[in-house]
């Protein structure tokens, strides 16, 4: 008997220990001595930083959640939930447009806030301006794409707020008065489908977004994964590809991605005039059959099936290009939450706290139509279900030893895939409309600059 009072006294003690040195360590940090061991896979919503009392800021590019309008969850009914918990954490969001141009130059200021969509940087820069929410090997088990554009040196530096698949909106009605049944699987399917939604119905086929930079480059993301099947090309590939924008002449490729675009405006199946696009008031003309087919990623489909009175007409479908018998769709993060690093010790925990509760506990992927962050969480929004036959891939990072390269050619060529690349794919609607430059000629060009910068880097090229 007295050996069991004991065990059980040891283990009561053992217990209390335990729970002083937990309350120990969060209170030297709610007093602002530390949160150099606080990380992103320690915070326990709910638990943590309960007495917190601070005000937060955010900047985010989703600009449309901050209207009044917004038939969807606007910021402010998120804070609204959050603050049920956290009470007296107050969050102040600042939605920013043209939001990659003007986040670079606000990281410049110290000040900037405290959590902010991280923009195109170089994962070198990355512990620079902002805090590390732990290592990969920690958090890769619990979230998906930790070890991405936003991670350096084993570091988490981003959080990804979701996850998107590429492909391209829709609208169902359209297509059926067109006498579209199926959805096209090549580049020349696609576009015999445009000219019948030009003979058949008022529809803008294809819509550009040539006014929104940010919106027009998303060509780029589609010559990877959707052009190729291979997770390598975009980072691996290309750098050491000769001529990577020649026409392979089976359908496939960058070349192949780019023709669409050209060939679609030189025929008349864009808007009359590219020079007034507008994103916004795009997604109410898709919705109500104004408008085809646009190119952007899954995460606009719940955006443009809340923007007008036909969401049943809406519909995702993979980009029409085959590789060996299939197509193929890349799976990308979004923008992904980043800490400010300069930030106060209670204002980055409080930061923190807030970033884990939008991506594990708000439903805030579900609801905008994204494919979950936690690998646990299978709750699908039904138009990924279209999705089923394609394969689904991710982009593989640089290799270490050639990031640096990789940056550098795309950068010396001038063509600035999936950064600042918005310029080279306004030229091909530019020259296609003018038609004072052949598609050809525009690829050539685009392999010259390539090679050049491939030689002035010393890249071993393939041939």
């Amino acid at each position: 008997m007295k050996k069991c009072v004991f065990f059980l006294l040891a283990v009561f003690y053992l217990l209390l220990l335990a729970s002083c040195s937990k309350e120990d360590s969060l209170s030297k940090i709610y007093k602002n001595s530390d949160i150099t061991d606080v990380k992103y896979k320690n915070i326990e919503i709910g638990v943590t930083g309960l007495d917190i009392k601070t005000k937060i800021h955010f900047i985010t590019n989703r600009t449309d959640m901050a209207s009044v309008v917004y038939p969807g969850k606007t910021w402010e009914s998120y804070i609204k939930e959050f603050h049920n918990i956290y009470p007296n954490i107050d969050i102040e969001v600042e939605s920013v447009t043209e939001y990659e141009e003007i986040a670079k130059k606000r990281l410049e200021k110290k000040n900037w806030g405290d959590i902010m969509m991280i923009p195109n940087l170089s994962r070198r820069k990355l512990s620079s301006y902002f805090l590390s929410y732990g290592f990969v090997s920690d958090l890769e088990k619990h979230l998906r794409f930790v070890d991405s554009d936003t991670s350096w040196d084993g570091q988490v530096f981003g959080i990804p707020s979701a996850i998107t698949a590429q492909g391209i909106l829709y609208n169902k009605r359209i297509f059926r008065e067109a006498g579209i049944t199926q959805w096209p699987k090549t580049p020349d399917e696609f576009l015999l489908a445009l000219k019948k939604i030009k003979k058949q119905t008022s529809a803008i086929p294809l819509y550009t977004n040539y006014c929104s930079g940010w919106l027009i480059k998303v060509w780029d993301m589609y010559v990877g994964i959707c052009a190729t099947g291979d997770a390598d090309f975009l980072n691996n590939g290309m750098i050491h590809k000769k001529n990577p924008f020649s026409d392979p002449r089976d359908g496939t490729g960058p070349y192949n991605v780019y023709r669409i675009l050209y060939e679609a405006v030189a025929r008349g199946y864009t808007e009359n005039n590219y020079m007034i696009t507008d994103w916004e008031s795009s997604k109410g003309m898709l919705n109500r059959g104004e408008i085809a087919t646009m190119l952007v990623g899954s995460w606009a489909y719940n955006q443009v099936k809340l923007a007008g009175p036909n969401p049943e007409d809406v519909g995702y479908m993979p980009f029409p290009i085959l590789v060996r018998g299939k197509q193929y769709s890349e799976l990308r993060p979004d923008y992904s939450f980043g800490i400010n690093v300069k930030s106060s010790v209670k204002n980055k925990l409080a930061s923190m706290i807030f970033v884990k509760w939008l991506v594990e506990n708000s439903r805030y992927q579900f609801n905008e139509g994204y494919i979950p962050v936690l690998m646990y969480d299978i709750k699908f929004r039904d138009f990924y279900r279209s999705f089923e036959n394609i394969v689904l891939q991710n982009t593989a990072s640089p290799l270490p030893r050639e990031e640096q390269l990789v940056a550098a050619v795309n950068r010396d060529s001038g063509l600035n895939f999936n950064s600042d690349g918005a310029e080279k794919v306004r030229a091909i609607v530019e020259h296609a409309f003018l038609k004072d430059m052949t598609f050809d000629e525009i690829m050539a060009d685009w392999n010259k600059r390539w090679s050049l910068a491939q030689q002035n880097n010393g890249v071993l090229v393939e041939y």
